[in-house]
């Protein structure tokens, strides 16, 4: 075996191993995370969706940093999943993280769901939404107190709804 074989070799082995080394982990970096109720095929999502929602939600695309009016949401309401319309994130934890997306220090009780992310050949958390699977956004450990985190999500999977509006029923 030559070195080029061998560096391929160890490389395959580490992101084989990695993932079950981590706990908390999952084997992957494609695919939904486990969802909880609705089930759509892509082709429908493509039609309910914009061309640009779809390709974050469903193809795990990354919207341009700064590109989202939703950096600039400042009133209290609510972050609502754009595809399943569930509830993500409460404004209260929204906070300027100087990304470029819109940032969040924690998501509201079982949102969203997690998983390990080797895109960049290097683990990093993705999540997505806990009804849907439409991927969000990944998640850090350089957030602000309480709890150190920085949820940072893509605009165009979020939609925003101020405190004194409804909340749109979820999509079936």
């Amino acid at each position: 075996m030559d070195r080029r074989q061998s560096l391929k070799w160890l490389g395959g082995l580490t992101a084989f191993i990695l993932p079950l080394a981590i706990p908390g982990t999952s084997w992957g970096g494609s695919g939904a995370a486990a969802t909880t109720g609705l089930s759509k095929s892509k082709t429908e999502w493509a039609d309910l969706l914009p061309a640009a929602a779809y390709r974050v939600l469903f193809e795990e695309d990354t919207e341009r940093a700064g590109t989202s009016p939703l950096n600039q949401e400042k009133r209290d309401g609510t972050f609502i999943c754009a595809a399943c319309y569930l509830p993500l994130f409460d404004s209260s934890t929204k906070y300027e993280s100087g990304t470029g997306w819109p940032s969040f220090w924690a998501h509201l009780p079982q949102s969203v769901a997690t998983k390990t992310d080797f895109k960049l050949f290097y683990p990093r958390t993705e999540y997505h939404c806990t009804r849907c699977g439409g991927h969000q956004g990944h998640v850090f450990n350089d957030g602000p107190k309480p709890t150190g985190k920085r949820f940072c999500n893509n605009g165009v999977a979020l939609q925003f709804v101020a405190r004194n509006e409804k909340l749109p029923e979820l999509r079936t």
